[in-house]
Formats: C-alpha cells, sequence, structure tokens
C-alpha cells in the first residue's frame, strides 16, 4: 500500500509488456505508480499529479524519452528521471545527446537492479543538522 504523500512514479513505455513488468516492479517496493504508452499521454498525467520520478524508454513514438523528461522537468523542477533502453548506452548517448551521468539502465535488466535503481533515485536528500553555534 502506498503511502498518503508517498513518492509517485510515472513509467512511459509503448511496450505494454515492458510497461506492465516495470509498474510491477516498481509497486513491489511500495510506490504509486501510473502508466503511458507515450509521451502525449505521460504529460496528459502530469496535468493531474505531480510526478516524483519518471521512467521513460528513451525511443518512444513521436516524442522522445529526453525530450518528455526535459518537458516534464520544466514544468515540474527537480523532477527525477531513470532512462531505460534497448540500445547500448554508449549509441543512445550519442543518438539522442544524453549527458553522460544521466540515470540509464539497459534492457533487458533484472528485477532487483531496476527496484535498487529506483529506490535511490527517490531516496530523501538528508541534510545534516546544524547546531546553531558559530565557530
Amino acid at each position: 500500500m502506498t503511502e498518503i504523500g508517498g513518492p509517485t512514479v510515472l513509467v512511459v513505455d509503448d511496450d505494454p509488456a515492458m510497461r506492465k513488468l516495470v509498474c510491477a516492479v516498481i509497486r513491489r517496493c511500495g510506490f504509486e505508480v501510473w502508466a503511458a504508452g507515450s509521451g502525449l499521454h505521460a504529460l496528459q498525467i502530469q496535468q493531474i499529479r505531480r510526478i516524483d520520478l519518471l521512467v521513460t524508454d528513451v525511443v518512444l513514438p513521436g516524442i522522445s524519452g529526453p525530450e518528455l523528461a526535459e518537458q516534464l522537468a520544466a514544468l515540474q523542477p527537480g523532477l527525477k528521471v531513470l532512462f531505460i533502453s534497448g540500445y547500448e548506452r554508449s549509441r543512445i548517448v550519442r543518438q539522442y545527446v544524453l549527458e553522460e551521468g544521466l540515470a540509464l539502465l539497459t534492457k533487458p535488466f533484472r528485477v532487483a537492479e531496476l527496484q535498487t535503481r529506483v529506490r535511490d533515485l527517490l531516496k530523501p536528500v538528508v541534510k545534516p543538522m546544524t547546531s546553531g553555534v558559530q565557530r
């Protein structure tokens, strides 16, 4: 069961089987999951639901995953993104002009690998406490 106000993940993949699998794996982590088969559908979901993490295929019909991530991040600064792709990393980085340090999982990936990446991306940022004493 998802905690009220807990993280929400939007999964975007045009392959229904892959989308269903990724959603099921992320739900098992306890997160609320929404699914879209296209970038346009994802943009519509973002209008009704705040998204904490976008998990998107890089290659989508119409709007690509990187273009979708850029548009959603403009609407919602601080959005975290995990790209997934069946292509090798070097080709994706070159062809879709992804920055080298972005989160990318290449298909096929292990369930545990997806769960770890999602959990890591959704970890809250812990800021050190200050005592208020200046030295």
